[in-house]
């Protein structure tokens, strides 16, 4: 593995989303003197908070999975998450609703998604069930520490048994038709293939390896904290602290001070300089190209994910018929992808992600008053409406979500609305999110692994990139890795054992972030592994 040269004593991590503090952690466990500088008034980034009135919103990832990556975070530095944020396991992990008037609850457990298939579609969709989960935990076992969890110098790393293993899987194949080999309800086939749209592709082109993100959504298990999604990057912010990590809140970076291919400085809007051995950018990528003064040449251009509408609403009321996450399908398929990754279109029969946040922690709004989070995915600016066409065409969307929600059983979603906010992808744009999209560079095959944008920077010698726009990809999964192998590109250190637990300063307790009214941080796609991902 290729790691930076020269002296790393102290390290400026740029940006406090997730892959920026679980950096900082692990640099931090490996004797580092860690920086950490964000424009914000607190962490978060993608997972950000912002305060409606009384109700306190995620504005990014709704949900937790694979918080083994997150511990791994807090172990560098002798912690623990579960010492930090208390996780509460959500049965169903999902509720699938569809045109038909059905409805599936999807369990992360086995023996009781097995039966809820048995009583959805009959005895062999059921044994389907088990033969698909038992094809994803090999898919899994196959991919992750060769292919996700892992730093890549060259594409010649791909030459390994694992890759024959994953090609006999078929892992090579298309998503949707290798989902069909198992499963021939096509209600149950989207529940286990839309995921492909957090990777920025339609289920019939996308590669049957990103059933990966199904595995992590569906088999592994999903969490929500109390507090909220923001809950962890308050805690890792604070586990950084603790450990002895410099947090510079409020602090923009206007520049890199260079000399013979090494970054000598960060400086801030503020006129300070900052002198360092090392840099982590962990910003939009093309911030870190502006601030680098180069981007890398690709034979062809980066081709970004969709994008999203949010319309966050504190309401009076609720629905009996929501679970936590509820998965609200349209009548169409193929078309809809068509829209969103094609013609640009919005999508004419939408599918929705319904969160109801206070399901599991009340605290988040008045007494009596709920949550509810809305994600409709939308073209991205370079494929459809431009960022500027939706100061127009937002708030006539937002009429014609609120409409079709009362449609499929919200009866009186609109008058119940107490307090709301409406993110665009001209909100999108204004945070510096190339495209307008939130969920950053799409995982095609010429952008994925070793052929997405690497963490080491040509020239540079002493930077490097984390985040969702470089390995291993977009979610929170992956964001966490992005951090730790970023971190192992400074100190050499894929992993360490954790250490002793500090005993000088006790835990803090979670604080509050400073809140906003403005328009909110970015949300990840519609999953834990890349939204509710996703970062």
């Amino acid at each position: 593995m290729r790691t930076v040269t020269g002296p790393t004593e102290h390290v400026v991590v740029v940006g406090a989303g997730l892959s920026g503090l679980a950096c900082a952690l692990h640099l931090l466990g490996a004797g580092r003197k860690v920086t950490l500088v964000e424009r914000d008034a607190g962490p978060g980034g993608r997972a950000g908070r912002l305060r409606l009135g009384d109700y306190l919103v995620d504005t990014g990832p709704t949900v937790l999975t694979m918080p083994h990556l997150a511990d791994e975070a807090f172990a560098a530095v002798g912690d623990s998450l579960a010492r930090r944020v208390e996780l509460v396991p959500l049965h169903p992990a999902y509720r699938a609703g569809f045109a038909d008037g059905t409805s599936l609850d999807v369990h992360t457990d086995g023996d009781a998604m097995e039966a809820e298939v048995r009583r959805f579609a009959g005895p062999a969709e059921a044994a389907g069930y088990r033969r698909l989960r038992h094809w994803l935990e090999r898919l899994y076992r196959a991919q992750m520490r060769r292919f996700i969890d892992t730093n890549f110098d060259s594409p010649f790393q791909l030459a390994h048994p694992d890759l024959a293993r994953l090609a006999a899987l078929g892992g090579f194949g298309r998503l949707d038709g290798r989902i069909g080999r198992f499963l021939s309800d096509d209600r149950l086939r989207r529940v286990f293939s839309f995921q492909a749209l957090y990777a920025g592709v339609a289920p019939a082109r996308a590669l049957a390896a990103y059933a990966v993100i199904a595995y992590m959504d569906t088999v592994a298990g999903v969490w929500f904290p109390k507090g909220g999604m923001h809950a962890l990057p308050r805690a890792m912010a604070d586990a950084a602290s603790d450990a002895g990590a410099e947090l510079r809140w409020s602090s923009e970076v206007s520049g890199l001070e260079r000399t013979a291919g090494r970054v000598r400085a960060v400086r801030l809007a503020s006129g300070e300089r900052i002198a360092c051995d090392a840099v982590v950018l962990t910003c939009e990528l093309s911030t870190a190209h502006r601030l680098m003064g180069r981007a890398p040449v690709r034979p062809v251009p980066l081709r970004h994910s969709p994008s999203a509408v949010i319309l966050h609403a504190g309401t009076d009321r609720t629905w009996p018929h929501l679970a936590h996450h509820t998965l609200s399908f349209g009548a169409a398929w193929e078309r809809t992808f068509d829209e969103l990754t094609r013609t640009g279109t919005l999508m004419s029969d939408p599918s929705l992600l319904i969160t109801r946040p206070t399901t599991h922690d009340a605290s988040l709004a008045p007494p009596g008053r709920h949550l509810h989070y809305v994600l409709a995915p939308c073209p991205n600016t370079a494929v459809g409406p431009s960022a500027t066409a939706w100061r127009e065409l937002g708030p006539r969307y937002r009429d014609s979500l609120v409409a079709e929600l009362e449609r499929r059983g919200l009866d009186g979603f609109a008058d119940s609305v107490q307090e709301e906010a409406l993110v665009t992808p001209l909100d999108w744009t204004a945070q510096g999110h190339a495209a307008g999209t939130p969920f950053s560079v799409s995982h095609t095959f010429a952008q994925t692994g070793p052929f997405r944008p690497r963490n080491l920077v040509r020239g540079l010698d002493n930077v490097v990139l984390a985040g969702c726009g470089t390995t291993p990809g977009v979610g929170v999964p992956t964001v966490l890795i992005s951090g730790k192998l970023a971190a192992a590109r400074i100190t050499g250190v894929p992993g360490r054992t954790p250490r002793t637990p500090r005993t000088s300063r006790p835990a803090r307790a979670a604080a509050p972030r400073p809140t906003t009214t403005t328009a909110p941080t970015t949300p990840t796609a519609p999953t834990s592994a890349g939204a509710h991902d996703p970062s």
